[in-house]
């Protein structure tokens, strides 16, 4: 993948693959994304939860591939000392991480580097103790190949953290055909938790997102841009910008809210029969 493309229409929620077409994908996620903490439909006091479950020790090597701007990572240096790395493609997204982990950790032995996340390889095989991909499944080509690559990076017993959407009911054509999505293009929440058990992975916990953390995720891109546009007229892109977060938004209020659902799946590495007897 490059590190600049063009974005095209999709479905609410989602971060699909550049092309060719519309407006820079990575200039239009900072716009969208200025006023967010967090990147994705999850609230500041659930990724809190989630860090404290991780019970990490100190100085544990980790990665968060598609980090965003780095909050989840982030945390796991204020909380734990971790090492390691945010991967992102987006130069704005590092850009925003690096200035985080400066004001609030500015010892720590994390880096934020700008590349593109299937391209990471950690220096020994399943030497890390958590391999995090969270907001972008796409990086690895699915859900399932997402779960298969990070399973390579971690030590035995080591920690999977990913996202992935699902349907909440089933969806109907309009939503579909208006959100540029399929029927098959999501599972159930069911499926998803079952898509790491499957891999011989162990189900810690999941955080699912409710109605307020989809509200906030979809309302801020709606301010942000309201704000952008008011403060950049003279953009060129400021057009097509506003017309693709008028859709989305229309499509969330009228069919997405309802319908579409996201979580975080924490899995682990099971312990083997040999391993419980030598403990």
């Amino acid at each position: 993948m490059p590190c600049s493309g063009r974005v095209a229409p999709a479905a609410e929620g989602s971060v699909r693959q550049p092309r060719s077409d519309y407006v820079d994908i990575w200039k239009f996620y900072d716009i969208t994304h200025r006023h967010h903490i967090i990147c994705n439909p999850i609230s500041p006091e659930k990724l809190d939860g989630l860090v404290e479950l991780l019970r990490l020790p100190s100085g544990a090597p980790v990665v968060d591939i598609a980090s965003g701007k780095g909050e989840f990572l982030v945390r796991l240096a204020e909380t734990y000392g971790v090492s390691g790395f945010g991967i992102d493609i987006s130069p704005h997204f590092i850009r925003d991480a690096r200035a985080r982990l400066k004001a609030r950790v500015p010892q720590s032995e994390v880096v934020f580097q700008e590349m593109d996340g299937a391209a990471f390889v950690p220096d020994a095989a399943q030497s890390l103790a958590l391999a995090a991909c969270i907001g972008a499944s796409w990086v690895f080509g699915g859900h399932g190949a997402t779960l298969d690559a990070l399973n390579r990076f971690v030590a035995p017993c080591g920690w999977i953290v990913v996202d992935m959407r699902s349907w909440l009911q089933e969806p109907v054509e309009e939503y579909l055909k208006a959100s540029d999505t399929t029927r098959a293009s999501f599972a159930t929440h069911a499926e998803n938790a079952a898509a790491g058990e499957e891999r011989g992975l162990e189900l810690a916990y999941t955080l699912v997102s409710n109605k307020d953390d989809w509200d906030r995720y979809e309302g801020l891109q709606w301010y942000s841009v309201s704000e952008y546009a008011r403060a950049h007229p003279d953009d060129p892109d400021l057009r097509e910008i506003v017309d693709r977060v008028d859709k989305e938004r229309s499509v969330y209020l009228r069919w997405g809210r309802a319908t579409l659902g996201w979580a975080i799946y924490v899995f682990r590495q099971r312990i083997s029969r040999s391993d419980r007897s030598a403990a």
